[in-house]
């Protein structure tokens, strides 16, 4: 039995599904997960790190779930469009070769997270999670922003909120203003003494996961200390900055926010609800139908059936099908 395998890699690690996509209909069969996110090196993402982990979940799939080619092969990473060039180098060859895919697709963290909420409709999704990405489409193009990485942007999502957090947690430890003194019990709660607290961050390569992992004691100390709400309410400007430069302007365009971050609840979501219906009146607010590896899986069975309409994008949408000349999808 031929099927597809559908994979979502990000800040907090790598989620894989197995599934067929013919006449039968079955969908996913099977699901793995690693906890441990694919590193990052000077040629931007390393292709042997994620190969490490994909290729024994995806061989323990097959196995399980009776599927024995996976002709169709969808990579969803994090950092795709800005460091994705030794995957697309890389990858396709060793795909085709340890797995027989012939038709493998490439794609942004943001397309995935997009296809997962929205389907093949245009409107905009902002990816709020370790990072944070603002997608859109009118369905002729991709339009992204922010996704830079926790060094120079994703502004808003929970890397930033971390830090802005700790560093107010830091501030309180100094007596300089600005600080929460509520922010610094919960610091040295989670991660030991203040002073201590650098040498357990600069040092580390999954530095994003970690500083995201205290976001949630900023969401918990909101209600009742200013710092922290003000952290939250300034996350949720920037995420409605993001949205609001890659919405469509004409229409009714669909508006989604999605992933691990909403989990904050109120004190970020109510000012992130008020941000998106100053910003982008226009826009029509829907519960995301689902997540990115739900939209790695749609993008898995549209382009094993030959039916992928989304447009195509090197840096978003990369696509390479065995016996054809261009490794792009075939947009209709």
């Amino acid at each position: 039995m031929s099927g597809f395998l559908a994979v979502d890699s990000g800040g907090s690690g790598l989620r894989v599904v197995v599934g067929t996509a013919g006449a039968e209909g079955l969908g996913p069969l099977g699901r793995r997960a690693s906890r441990e996110p694919v590193r990052t090196g000077p040629r931007g993402i390393e292709p042997d790190h994620l190969l490490a982990q994909l290729l024994p979940m995806a061989r323990a799939l097959t196995a399980e779930t009776g599927v024995d080619r996976l002709g169709t092969v969808v990579v969803g990473a994090a950092g795709m469009a800005t460091l994705g060039d030794a995957l697309r180098a890389e990858l396709p060859g060793a795909l085709a070769r340890e797995l027989g895919a012939r038709r493998i697709a490439l794609v942004a963290d943001a397309v995935t997270a997009y296809v997962g909420a929205l389907g093949p409709h245009p409107g905009a999704v902002v990816a709020a999670g370790t990072g944070l990405i603002a997608t859109g489409t009118d369905l002729t193009r991709w339009r992204r922003a922010d996704g830079w990485g926790h060094l120079l942007g994703d502004c808003g999502g929970g890397a930033w909120i971390g830090r802005a957090g700790l560093e107010a947690a830091l501030r309180a430890h100094d007596g300089r203003e600005g600080g929460s003194a509520a922010l610094l019990a919960r610091a040295q709660e989670r991660f030991g003494p203040a002073a201590g607290i650098p040498g357990q961050l600069y040092p580390r390569t999954d530095r994003p996961a970690v500083l995201a992992s205290f976001a949630p004691d900023v969401g918990a100390c909101a209600p009742g200390d200013p710092v922290a709400d003000g952290i939250l309410r300034a996350a949720a400007a920037h995420m409605a900055d993001s949205a609001a430069a890659v919405c469509p302007r004409d229409g009714e365009p669909r508006l989604a926010v999605t992933g691990g971050l909403l989990k904050l609840g109120d004190p970020l979501v109510a000012p992130l609800e008020e941000e998106l219906a100053q910003r982008l009146p226009q826009a029509r607010r829907t519960a995301a139908e689902g997540d990115p590896l739900d939209g790695s899986v749609r993008i898995a069975r549209d382009l094993a059936a030959d039916a992928l309409t989304l447009p195509g994008d090197d840096g978003m949408l990369w696509v390479r099908i065995a016996g054809t000349a261009e490794n792009r999808p075939p947009v209709r």
